[in-house]
């Protein structure tokens, strides 16, 4: 499995947010106002997936005392890279709101509305970071060092 790519992100958060521009000019009006609580949520999954990954990486180095199930680290990793498409999905389609509401800051509920979706595109892209840092994580430490012929020699 290859590591996520900063741009496939990128083009995700884009082409949402292109979409969300689009059905915002049709039917902007007849929604209603943009909730508050993704923040706090984004924000408490991309705390746990940091602690994990702090956590997992420490294990996988063998730092803990408790090593690394193999399962355990596919299921991060999936985890990881699940959570980093849907925090790109979520940053793209909060800034097609941010992009279609930006001259309309004079009514009072469009003003709430791109606040909000700056804080969540905000708290995507927190979430994004912890997702691929959780990604990282699970990665083998390449510092190992490979035997030596001393090494080879020492243990006949």
């Amino acid at each position: 499995m290859r590591p996520t790519r900063l741009s496939t992100l990128t083009v995700v958060a884009l082409a949402c947010a292109l979409v969300m521009w689009l059905v915002l000019r049709a039917a902007y009006q007849s929604l209603p106002p943009l909730p508050w609580t993704g923040v706090p949520a984004l924000l408490a999954v991309a705390a746990v997936e940091a602690g994990a990954g702090r956590d997992l990486r420490r294990r996988i180095a063998g730092r803990a005392s408790k090593p690394a199930n193999p399962l355990l680290v596919s299921r991060m990793l999936v985890l990881a890279k699940a959570s980093s498409l849907a925090a790109a999905v979520v940053a793209g389609l909060t800034l097609g709101f941010v992009g279609y509401l930006a001259n309309m800051t004079s009514a009072v509920t469009p003003r709430h509305d791109i606040i909000t979706a700056g804080e969540t595109c905000a708290a995507a892209i927190v979430l994004a970071a912890a997702a691929l840092y959780l990604e990282y994580c699970c990665r083998v430490p390449t510092d190992t060092k490979p035997p030596t012929d001393a090494n080879v020699s020492a243990d006949r």
